[in-house]
């Protein structure tokens, strides 16, 4: 079969086929390939994203943990948010339960935020 055959052929296929109903099935072919190329491209990002993040701290944070000891905030085994040592928050920790940091970023970094009700954080 030559070009022209091939052609003709397609142009009496297309003949029979209504205008209107051609473009629609042109327009939803192109934007399905689109669409399906586009989410092929973010899935094959976030492989590579989460395959070249790989970290390691070289010693984990470890809070104060002796009941006796201070530092400068202080946090519930139990709770999310850490206070100063002067905040009313501290007060109703009970010692047993009392975890001790060195800093606020320390604190942090084990995923404690702040009281939302203790001045000075």
């Amino acid at each position: 079969m030559t070009i022209a055959e091939t052609r003709e052929k397609c142009k009496s296929l297309v003949g029979r086929v209504p205008r209107d109903v051609l473009s629609i099935g042109i327009l939803i072919l192109a934007s399905s390939l689109s669409f399906g190329l586009g989410y092929l491209a973010g899935e094959d990002a976030g492989q590579q994203a989460s395959s070249n993040v790989s970290f390691q701290l070289s010693s984990p944070i470890s809070p104060i943990t002796t009941s006796t000891t201070t530092g400068k905030v202080v946090a519930s085994k139990t709770g999310t948010r850490y206070y100063l040592p002067t905040c009313a928050g501290a007060d109703r920790i009970s010692d047993a339960n009392k975890v001790w940091f060195v800093s606020i970023s320390a604190a942090q970094m084990a995923g404690y935020t702040p009281a939302l009700n203790c001045a000075g954080l």
